[in-house]
């Protein structure tokens, strides 16, 4: 099967269920045979593993919940003994586990959380789509974590918290990815929708991984990075090869989140009915039907799964993100080119009695709509690809500049709203991500967005353009925004943003 072309499939992805084709639901993978597990020397997970690792159930991570609206914990990340895709190998985990522990709590809580750092450099940590304080020791991605020692995060979430599936992963400007395509992410549940009533609900990370003869994580070339590294491992919740068990009828609800560093994910379930509840935490008026959902890295999607008897795969379809070009990156064709595979993930087995049960589905109050209020002020940010003081002469830029932690690049008033043209003059595509705000698509590669549709990772294909509104109210002070291929990020596609 060819990859679907780049801008049809960011589009596909930009407007959900509005441009969707087909009919089921896909997960990146590179079946590579084995649940991932902890081997003998490491912290055990919170379920053990199956008897066999090429057939078992696929397992969840183990959740920690708040209790009388604060949630406690420890997150120590330490390089830790595994077994993935049936090999001893050494990864970067949370706790031991790979991924972390997932965090489920509901608006208003307090999260208190103390990240220890075992591991050889510094690192630190990023509540990936929160909207929380990006100042002091909420969601800072300035704090550094020397290793050896510890740092006290407090996140207050207010009432109104958006609900929905988050995640967490390492904001450690240059080891970005590195940390993260090591292991080091988890996922966060906002709990308090009283939409869906479902029979069961699963929550599916995906991520990918790579290792070098010896077991240890496989280093990234200069060109892994200018690309944007990719696994030869897809792992969901840490596992290949894995079955989800299900009962014809019985409704499910899906959460994934997808971990990786670089990788698209272009998902597809034959055979299964599926209904897309929204993208990231943007929750549509009304469920609607699809057949695949493509997830940007760091995007995360929201399904209901109405199981149909028989067994299905869960499959990734080919996605092509763009190249380097014919000349280093500077345009042209015939250049390294960043399109990968199709490959089978999970299987699907629904057998047994049909049940009689739906999911409840309430209908959700109308979202805010930024496009019918006058805008504040608009603004054009451009990411660029090109000769400079990148690696290997590639520089990955922001308005022509990369990223300056002492600089300011956007400030902003608060309560402001703003237009944002998203340029992207290069022959690859960028998702682009900010922190804290989340975003309101408008258009995408020229194609309006006709529902409601909030984000915090949009869609910004190569030679195309992508325009969002923000409403920059609720909170204040300096984070960043920058491309979530997050090679790209380390290698300067980041600007500092400042709202008082």
């Amino acid at each position: 099967m060819e990859p679907l072309s780049r801008r049809g499939v960011l589009i596909l992805g930009a407007t959900g269920a509005a441009v969707a084709v087909g009919g089921g639901l896909v997960l990146w993978s590179q079946l590579q045979g084995a649940p991932v597990s902890p081997a003998p020397t490491a912290s055990p997970p919170a379920e053990p593993p199956p008897a066999s690792e090429s057939t078992g159930t696929l397992r969840e991570p183990e959740v920690l919940s708040s209790s009388g609206g604060l949630l406690e914990l420890t997150l120590t990340a330490a390089m830790t003994d595994v077994t993935i895709a049936g090999a001893q190998v050494r990864a970067l985990t949370y706790n031991g586990s790979l991924p972390g522990p997932t965090l489920r709590v509901r608006p208003g809580d307090r999260i208190a959380l103390t990240v220890r750092n075992e591991l050889g450099s510094e690192t630190n940590i990023h509540t990936h789509g929160l909207v929380v304080s990006p100042e002091g020791n909420s969601d800072n991605v300035f704090v550094m974590i020397a290793p050896g020692d510890s740092f006290d995060y407090e996140y207050q979430l207010g009432l109104d918290h958006p609900s929905g599936v988050f995640w967490y992963h390492p904001h450690h400007h240059g080891h970005v990815a590195e940390q993260l395509f090591a292991g080091l992410y988890g996922a966060i549940i906002v709990e308090g929708d009283p939409i869906v009533e479902s029979t069961r609900e699963r929550l599916l990370v995906i991520s990918d991984i790579a290792f070098d003869a010896d077991g240890n994580v496989r280093a990234a070339s200069q060109m892994d990075r200018m690309l944007g590294r990719e696994g030869d491992i897809v792992m969901v919740n840490g596992q290949t090869g894995g079955t989800l068990i299900a009962q014809p009828g019985a409704v499910e609800r899906w959460r994934i989140v997808n971990a990786c560093s670089s990788r698209f994910l272009r998902l597809r379930l034959d055979g299964q009915k599926l209904q897309l509840l929204g993208i990231d935490s943007g929750q549509y008026a009304e469920p609607v039907d699809v057949q695949e959902v493509e997830l940007l890295p760091g995007n995360r999607a929201d399904l209901l799964v109405t199981p149909v008897a028989g067994t299905s795969v869960l499959r990734t379809l080919p996605v092509d993100r763009g190249g380097m070009g014919g000349a280093g990156g500077m345009g042209g064709a015939g250049g390294p080119s960043s399109a990968t595979t199709g490959a089978d993930l999970a299987t699907f087995a629904v057998s047994g009695a049909p049940a009689s049960s739906t999911a409840a589905i309430a209908p959700l109050p109308p979202k805010r709509d930024l496009r019918l209020e006058p805008m504040t002020s608009r603004r054009t940010l451009t990411l660029a690809m090109g000769g400079g003081m990148g690696m290997g002469g590639m520089a990955f830029t922001i308005d022509g500049k990369q990223f300056d932690e002492g600089r300011i690049d956007t400030e902003i008033e608060y309560d402001a709203l703003e237009e944002w043209t998203l340029v992207n003059t290069s022959t690859m595509d960028h998702p682009f991500h900010l922190h804290v705000w989340p975003m309101q698509l408008v258009e995408v590669a020229g194609v309006g967005i006709a529902p409601t549709d909030y984000r915090d990772v949009v869609p910004v294909p190569a030679g195309a353009s992508t325009v969002v509104r923000i409403a920059f109210s609720g909170l204040k002070g300096k984070t960043v925004y920058h491309c979530h291929i997050l090679d790209h990020e380390d290698l300067g596609m980041m600007g500092v943003i400042n709202t008082a």
